[in-house]
């Protein structure tokens, strides 16, 4: 098998991370819907959700949470865990629920006009 050297590993992935990455606000508040949770476990429960096909490097995470709690959309406090380190908790907020909904609505459609396109005499998305 002869390999593509302009194609980097990247690209050979079965899916376009470059996508998600510009999605990754919304996959925290949608793993923040259902209850608070901390840094790491939000991490575990990504890449758990997608069999470990796609993780969020740690420094893309913990940017994404200072962003969300600046603008309002997530709330953190600290744990008090009696052993271990100290865990900082991430609450959604009703504008974090709000901006998550209407963030799911536009992806919804855009997908579904991007499905069209490409099915446009007769390809298959």
């Amino acid at each position: 098998m002869v390999k593509n050297p302009d194609i980097s590993p990247q690209h050979t992935e079965p899916f376009a991370a470059d996508l998600l990455r510009g999605h990754t606000d919304t996959i925290v508040l949608g793993v923040l819907r259902d209850a608070e949770s901390y840094g790491f476990e939000i991490y575990k429960t990504i890449r758990d959700a997608t069999g470990g096909a796609y993780e969020i490097k740690e420094a893309t995470l913990y940017a994404t949470y200072r962003r969300l709690v600046k603008d309002g959309l997530v709330e953190a406090s600290w744990g008090d865990e009696t052993q271990g380190g100290r865990r900082k908790y991430y609450r959604i907020t009703d504008a974090g629920r709000a901006v998550y909904q209407q963030n799911v609505q536009h992806w919804t459609a855009t997908a579904n006009i991007i499905n069209k396109l490409l099915n446009v005499k007769g390809g298959t998305p």
